[in-house]
């Protein structure tokens, strides 16, 4: 018998496949993305001491729009996120996007990082 499974599940299973593979260490963290209906996350993570240097997020203060599901408000969140890595002194990181297609949100949040000075 084969069970449907929800996206969210689908969505999980192919990142973990993704992370078998993307790994953050001190020297090159690890940029994770997480896209809900409403908001978008950023985190960069080192994985070898499992702490989280920078987030950034549309329900952060600095976070000046209105509206915070759509490609514009990725855009600044990636900016921030950017910018804070920056200011930590973090040029370079792994791209983690979660699962999700390299498509829409996603691509604008880690075009916006790259534009902003991250390597990646």
């Amino acid at each position: 018998m084969i069970t449907k499974l929800d996206k969210n599940a689908v969505r999980k299973k192919r990142h973990a496949r993704v992370r078998r593979k993307v790994f953050g260490t001190a020297e090159r963290p690890r940029l994770n993305v997480f896209r809900s209906n409403k908001h978008i996350y950023a985190q960069i993570i080192d994985d070898v001491k499992a702490v989280t240097l920078v987030s950034a997020s549309t329900l952060d203060k600095e976070f000046g729009l209105d509206s915070t599901g759509n490609v514009e408000a990725a855009q600044k969140v990636g900016e921030l996120v950017a910018k804070r890595a920056l200011e930590k002194g973090i040029k370079s990181v792994v791209f983690d996007r979660g699962g999700y297609l390299y498509h829409g949100r996603v691509k604008a949040l880690a075009d916006a990082a790259r534009e902003a000075g991250l390597e990646f």
